[in-house]
């Protein structure tokens, strides 16, 4: 009966280790959201494939010539860019997917969908701080 204590546990631990090494979440970076609104396609990654509304657009911060496209971040909004909405942010956090390219002059480093701009803050606010965690997938 000692003996299946450490297995158990080495078990438990073993489970939690492949767990993490398949997908693990990078440190978060600061930046500014923006919005755009429908229709969402034609898109620079999937071109008429309905991706859904929880995507976003890429800025020249992160494009990487189309490798961002797919890739899955996690949004938090942090602060007010502007006076007219003082406490825009909702407290809530949005995952999205990249799906498009917000080109040079974008005015955000991610462009969000409309619907998903709305969960993380007010949209009459139109840019705010963001703090944003990239998830990524390894492989073996």
């Amino acid at each position: 009966m000692a003996m299946a204590k450490p297995k158990a546990a080495a078990s438990v631990a073993l489970a939690m280790v492949l767990g993490l090494a398949m997908v693990s979440l990078v440190a978060g970076t600061s930046g500014f959201a923006t919005f755009y609104t429908p229709s969402y396609l034609p898109s620079a990654c999937y071109g008429f494939q309905d991706q859904g509304t929880m995507i976003a657009a890429a800025s020249d911060v992160f494009w990487n010539g189309g490798g961002a496209c797919g890739d899955t971040y996690t949004v938090t909004c942090t602060g007010a860019t502007n006076e007219g909405v003082p406490h825009p942010c909702t407290g809530r956090s949005v995952t999205i997917k990249i799906v498009d390219y917000c080109p040079a002059g974008c005015r955000g480093t991610i462009d969000l969908s409309q619907e998903a701009f709305a969960i993380i803050a007010n949209p009459d606010a139109g840019k705010v701080q963001i703090e944003y965690r990239r998830y990524v997938r390894l492989t073996f």
